[in-house]
């Protein structure tokens, strides 16, 4: 099993080695080839492909993003396939986000600001004469030690990339996210970062990104998945806003709606702009724009058809399910709902966190 081995992907026309364990994506994206996939746990199926030549196998089984029938027809869920021959498969092209380099870079930690009990704003300043081109709602990781990543989404928008913008939710044992609150908490140690501290990150990765048009929006946020969003919303709010835009954030508590106080502001300043809270675990005194309940179902009891929609999603694994199970029976075409799901990876190893108590991925 510790043979290496190459993969020929098509139609990128790319062939690429594969290190004794490593992931085709992992080795894609490394390779800057920036492969369609979401929450590279094998939940969400958005790394699906067609195997055309070779055999893969899974480290844990066959994973929930892919049908035993699915697989019996060639496909192969790329973020978790490993292979144990050389190998050929055919996956998709992302247009959108094939004019952006995927670049290794050092960033400098210029400042840390709590947002919430448990929800860091990290800023990261890179070098002066280096710029990340991105799309809106993309994500980088930041490189570890052991060849371990955390991956966070990018909560700054595109043309505002002098400093970098990340939320970070503490994850109870996560060796990361526990140097960053260490400083916050009054902590001493050498292994605690503070703002000067330096990080190598990997970015900008994902296809989850804006597309402009003119068709009325629907944003849905679940806890951290704000972040891509609040990238999203600041490009097309300063940049000028063309569509009306509905923008949903599902959290457990008030307090996890932890920059409720700017979207309200981008609201009352952009009327194009609309905002409803939904909260699973309302408090007493719940303001007008919030709800109780599940995000999704608001928005379904808010939009009997969805067919005139284009859909942004990120959020927990069961909210994205919920979305994708839901909405195309209201009329939302396929092409026409764009989501990033979050999943919980742990520091130990590379992957991607996320969930309602994630660190925005």
């Amino acid at each position: 099993m510790s043979e290496e081995h190459s993969v020929r992907i098509e139609p990128h026309a790319r062939t690429l080695r594969l290190a004794a364990g490593q992931s085709v994506l992992e080795a894609a994206l490394a390779a800057g080839l920036n492969l369609p996939h979401s929450c590279k746990s094998g939940h969400c199926g958005s790394c699906r492909a067609r195997l055309v030549a070779g055999q893969i196998r899974y480290p844990h089984g066959r994973p929930l993003g892919i049908t035993a029938e699915e697989e019996a027809r060639g496909g192969v869920l790329l973020c978790q396939a490993r292979a144990t021959s050389d190998l050929a498969v055919e996956a998709r092209l992302v247009a959108s986000v094939a004019d952006v380099e995927i670049k290794t870079l050092p960033a400098r930690i210029a400042r840390l600001t709590p947002l919430a009990p448990d929800v860091m704003q990290v800023l990261l300043r890179l070098p002066s004469v280096e710029r990340l081109r991105f799309h809106a709602g993309q994500y980088l990781d930041v490189l570890l030690e052991g060849g371990r990543r955390r991956s966070f989404s990018i909560a700054s928008p595109p043309h505002d990339s002098e400093l970098i913008e990340l939320h970070v939710r503490r994850v109870s044992g996560g060796g990361f996210t526990e140097r960053l609150f260490a400083a916050a908490a009054g902590a001493q140690g050498a292994g605690a970062l503070t703002a000067g501290s330096l990080l190598r990150i990997e970015g900008p990765i994902g296809q989850f990104s804006y597309r402009a048009g003119v068709s009325p929006v629907i944003m849905i946020a679940g806890g951290t998945g704000f972040a891509p969003l609040k990238s999203m919303l600041r490009h097309v709010l300063e940049t000028g806003i063309e569509r009306d835009i509905h923008f949903y954030w599902g959290a457990r508590e008030a307090r996890d709606l932890y920059e409720e106080t700017r979207v309200l502001e981008w609201q009352r300043r952009q009327p194009r702009l609309r905002y409803t809270a939904v909260l699973s675990a309302p408090e007493a005194g719940a303001g007008t724009h919030r709800r109780s309940g599940w995000v999704h179902e608001a928005v379904l009891a808010d939009h009997e058809r969805l067919e005139d929609f284009e859909v942004y999603a990120a959020g927990p694994p069961a909210m994205i399910e919920a979305i994708r199970a839901s909405f195309p029976a209201r009329g939302l075409p396929d092409g026409r709902l764009y989501f990033d799901s979050f999943d919980y990876a742990p520091d130990a190893g590379k992957g991607r966190p996320a969930s309602a108590a994630k660190a925005s991925r």
